[in-house]
């Protein structure tokens, strides 16, 4: 396999990246699709569906050796929006991929129990919390959150990146 100097922009390719920590203290990896930008900067293709504050379309960096380190070079504008299910999650993914896709969004992970989605944030907070808390709410065993609207370390200060979205016309 080429190094990274000598592999072509724009060129696929996978990343793993620090999603948390287990019950002992140990790293979680997630394995993420990635394009090369240019030596050490990657677009995320899909949105994560563990990985904090990254979304599809993101421009970030990370040295090879340090994949807690990642750092947002470039905001997409898109929200990553993660729902998780105690059953089944294919009747969920039935309902609500077609309503995300209405709304120019898409379905970027499923697992068994587990949906990640991109949807732009010029749809607006209002509209795309009306569409999860009502398929959460035909879902009852269902819970979604947002996947990088707040700080990675705390998990609870909004980090108002999609303000420079919401303020344009």
């Amino acid at each position: 396999m080429p190094n990274e100097s000598e592999q072509k922009k724009d060129e696929t390719r996978w990343v793993q990246l620090v999603a948390g920590t287990d019950s002992q203290g140990a790293p979680v990896l997630e394995k993420l699709e990635v394009k090369l930008t240019e030596v050490g900067a990657f677009e995320m293709l899909r949105s994560p569906l563990f990985v904090r504050d990254l979304a599809a379309g993101d421009i970030f960096s990370c040295a090879p050796d340090n994949p807690a380190d990642y750092q947002i070079m470039k905001r997409s504008g898109n929200l990553a929006i993660r729902f998780f299910r105690k059953d089944n999650v294919a009747p969920l993914e039935e309902y609500l991929t077609p309503e995300v896709e209405k709304l120019g969004g898409s379905l970027d992970c499923k697992t068994k129990r587990a949906l990640a989605y991109s949807l732009h944030v010029n749809i607006g907070f209002a509209e795309i919390e009306r569409l999860l808390d009502g398929a959460m709410a035909r879902f009852k065993d269902s819970v979604w959150y947002y996947g990088n609207i707040y700080d990675r370390q705390d998990g609870v200060t909004p980090l108002h990146w999609w303000d420079e979205f919401l303020n344009t016309v």
